[in-house]
């Protein structure tokens, strides 16, 4: 039976990860690769960059599975975190800046060929969940968290004090777990 195929709840994937069982690697990759290539993707606007990222990232991901802790979250965001900091800390160590890199004449090629990959990162919700949020947190959640600018960078790009983009972020993730824990009806 393929990995994709496995019906495996969160909780029992996770233990047979911190066993180290090669099996919940297949599970654990065929399940979210597609939706952190598509958050890769969305940060470093390379696809090569991006597959190296989803690369290191799962390499991480397994080595580090015991630092995981439910009671702060989902898996997903987890491994989402750790795909994001991978890839800034990649933009960072080639000197590249996020504000400021000119986006490719063929956006519209590499959007369509690898558009499975963002739409896949819909499938999970995200699209919806952050449409429940007030504008001013969807664009803060979309810089920071897809692409990879800092909070001083947000900062600057929206022309508000640090702290404020700080206290919004909160707000805004605050407001996205009530809304994970009750969906709405």
């Amino acid at each position: 039976m393929q990995p994709s195929k496995i019906s495996l709840s969160e909780s029992s994937l996770i233990a047979l990860l911190e066993r180290r069982d090669k099996t919940s690697f297949a599970i654990l990759y065929s399940r979210y690769a597609g939706n952190l290539y598509g958050i890769a993707l969305r940060i470093v606007r390379s696809p090569e960059m991006a597959e190296d990222i989803l690369q290191d990232s799962f390499v991480k991901i397994w080595l580090n599975i015991d630092s995981y802790d439910p009671g702060k979250g989902r898996l997903f965001t987890w491994m989402l975190n750790v795909v994001r900091h991978t890839a800034i800390d990649h933009l960072r160590s080639r000197k590249r800046d996020p504000l400021h890199q000119p986006l490719e004449d063929s956006v519209g090629d590499l959007d369509r060929h690898y558009a499975h990959y963002t739409e896949s990162v819909d499938a999970i919700g995200l699209e919806s969940l952050l449409a429940l949020l007030p504008f001013e947190h969807q664009l803060l959640i979309d810089f920071f968290y897809f692409r990879g600018y800092t909070q001083e960078q947000v900062a600057q790009t929206f022309k508000i004090p640090v702290g404020t983009v700080k206290t919004r972020l909160r707000s805004a993730i605050r407001h996205l777990r009530t809304t994970v824990a009750e969906p709405p009806k």
